[in-house]
């Protein structure tokens, strides 16, 4: 099985978390992990699964304007101790998904967010699950969400609950097997 981690992150979580996956992947072939600006349609053409990812932003997928906003808010914050992910100012998943063909491969859905019951914090999962199967993706499991707490760290424990998400993906399992429920 050769794998293809996607991911868009801002501060760092949403890479720690597709590392995280792909690690999992590995225990079953191969994986590679990029960030969205450099997922080209060969690379992804040439992965027997795709697994996306990104920060949940007003509810969903981020937007442009979203993304600078956070930009702009972390530095305004006393103190702040927010850096940029190295690739955050590449394009997002939104604008990958505009320039993306068809896809025809099995693929899954991921997204962090924060700590809160999703009815409240949004799922960009789930936006980004649909467009997964809008380019014709076979989603073999239910979008699964990571969380970060309101200081922007990841919980306790979400790394090792990627992996052990990536390790079941690359095991084949279906959506009732790699889902857990989250908030």
């Amino acid at each position: 099985m050769r794998a293809v981690v996607i991911y868009e992150s801002m501060f760092g979580n949403t890479h720690l978390v597709a590392d995280a996956i792909a690690d999992g992947l590995r225990t079953r072939g191969e994986a590679v992990v990029v960030p969205v600006d450099r997922a080209d349609e060969a690379l992804v053409r040439s992965a027997d699964l795709i697994v996306v990812g990104g920060p949940t932003h007003a509810h969903g997928m981020s937007r442009e304007d979203t993304r600078i906003g956070a930009v702009i808010a972390s530095n305004d914050k006393p103190g702040s101790s927010f850096i940029l992910d190295a690739d955050a100012e590449g394009r997002g998943l939104r604008d990958w998904f505009a320039s993306l063909g068809r896809v025809e491969t099995d693929a899954a859905a991921f997204d962090t967010r924060v700590d809160l019951p999703a009815a409240i914090s949004g799922r960009a999962s789930k936006g980004i699950a649909r467009k997964l199967r809008h380019h014709g993706a076979n989603l073999i499991s239910e979008p699964r969400s990571f969380l970060v707490t309101t200081a922007n760290y990841l919980l306790p424990d979400e790394q090792a609950h990627a992996c052990d998400w990536g390790a079941r993906l690359g095991n084949g399992y279906r959506a009732a097997d790699v889902s857990r429920p989250v908030g």
